[in-house]
């Protein structure tokens, strides 16, 4: 029988992100309580941002007329400070200013002070460069405009995010809840840290990479432990995770041995796809969904199962879990943009899968690779800021551009 062909990574996703619906429970927070949660609506700013034209530097308020040559001398009329308004300025007069302090009418430039120099009496000067209009001046709205929108549904709230939300006079935002994702781990070989090891056994690395993933994107994460590598075992762990999560996740057990429970477990409590997929690292990678048993009226739990061995199961999340829950939060998802960047390393290895190798950007600007790029190493991630992303059939030699994915834009 003929093996059907590897699906390529873009096909693999396209098919996960077919499926994937955002969810669409939303509650009001403040503030600080949305951090790292999706902003389910648009929203407008309440006031214009600045709210008065403004100068971005100390200095002096002018009107250029007055200042169109060099060594201008004027009377020093008024003092504004931040948090005050000054009067309408005066020909032939010019007034002490300080950063974020209103213009005053009938100034159309700020000098800064750098360029002034009060000379002689005390309420005059010296004005030692010719100004432009509109030179150290922030105008009004230039940021935010009232009524207009200040963040975009969608929108992933950063402590950015959450100041221009501030300074657009937001006390409370509408976000999305929380994607529920229950994450479950296979091998009668594996211990947590902190347990003694049996002969044979491994600590379980994947548990707290993939549980660190999906908090680093705001999920609400479920550790419902290693399960044993028995078929009854698996179908209940599925069966008590559909009930209130949208995705359960597990590493291991998606290969054909007779110890891989996955696939028989997802099929019966549910439907299943077992894909081979032409990457490396990752290549298996299984996706379906399990029935609610307990409330069929509510439809199905997402499944994905990653691949055992740390790396693989590290990328394949970056891959396509990722960008599956970027979908049901509401976000974009995509892969991220990668960078064209210099090979300090030659790679003739061509594999026939699509190969993303982990690298970091070392002094001079350049990548440099780890030396052991095997599945089971998961040192070269820690060690490494980024992924090569190699097409298949694919060498160059040192000094030829790479296409660089870094792993702070995939891990957000």
């Amino acid at each position: 029988m003929t093996k059907p062909p590897m699906l390529t990574a873009q096909q693999a996703l396209d098919h996960l992100l077919s499926h994937a619906k955002p969810v669409t429970e939303v509650e009001k927070l403040g503030m600080q309580d949305a951090l790292g949660r999706v902003l389910a609506q648009d929203v407008e700013s309440l006031v214009d941002v600045p709210p008065l034209d403004n100068t971005s530097m100390d200095g002096y308020a002018v009107r250029t007329i007055d200042t169109s040559t060099i060594g201008s001398s004027l009377k020093i009329a008024q003092r504004i400070p931040a948090g005050s308004v000054g009067i309408p300025l005066e020909p032939g007069t010019a007034a002490r200013i300080f950063t974020g302090a209103p213009i005053p009418v009938g100034a159309d430039a700020v000098v800064m002070q750098e360029d002034c120099a009060v000379e002689g009496a005390p309420d005059e000067v010296r004005i030692n460069t010719v100004s432009t209009a509109g030179q150290w001046i922030r105008h009004r709205g230039e940021d935010l405009s009232a009524g207009k929108t200040a963040l975009s549904a969608g929108t992933f709230l950063r402590p950015q995010e959450l100041g221009v939300a501030a300074s657009a006079g937001l006390t409370h935002l509408q976000v999305k809840r929380r994607v529920r994702v229950a994450a479950f781990f296979t091998g009668d070989e594996l211990a947590l840290p902190g347990e003694p090891l049996k002969p044979g056994g491994i600590y379980n690395s994947n548990r707290d990479t993939l549980l660190a993933c999906l908090k680093s994107l705001g999920c609400e994460a479920t550790d419902l432990g290693i399960i044993p590598d028995r078929l009854d075992a698996t179908r209940e762990a599925l069966r008590h995770a559909s009930k209130d999560h949208d995705l359960i996740i597990t590493s291991g057990g998606v290969s054909v041995g007779e110890e891989d429970h996955i696939k028989p477990a997802v099929t019966a409590e549910g439907r299943l796809d077992l894909w081979q997929i032409a990457i490396k690292p990752g290549k298996p990678l299984a996706f379906g969904a399990v029935r609610r048993s307990d409330n069929p009226a509510q439809g199905e739990c997402w499944f994905i199962g990653l691949p055992g061995n740390p790396v693989s199961s590290f990328v394949t999340f970056l891959l396509f879990v990722r960008p599956f829950i970027l979908k049901l939060q509401g976000r974009e998802a995509k892969l991220p943009q990668s960078y064209p960047m210099r090979a300090d390393f030659d790679w003739s290895k061509a594999d026939r899968r699509n190969e993303f190798l982990r690298v970091r950007i070392n002094q001079h600007g350049g990548l440099d690779l780890f030396p052991n790029q095997s599945s089971g190493v998961l040192t070269s991630a820690s060690w490494g800021d980024g992924l090569i992303d190699c097409p298949p059939g694919w060498t160059f030699k040192s000094g030829d551009l790479v296409q660089y994915i870094p792993f702070s834009a995939l891990l957000a």
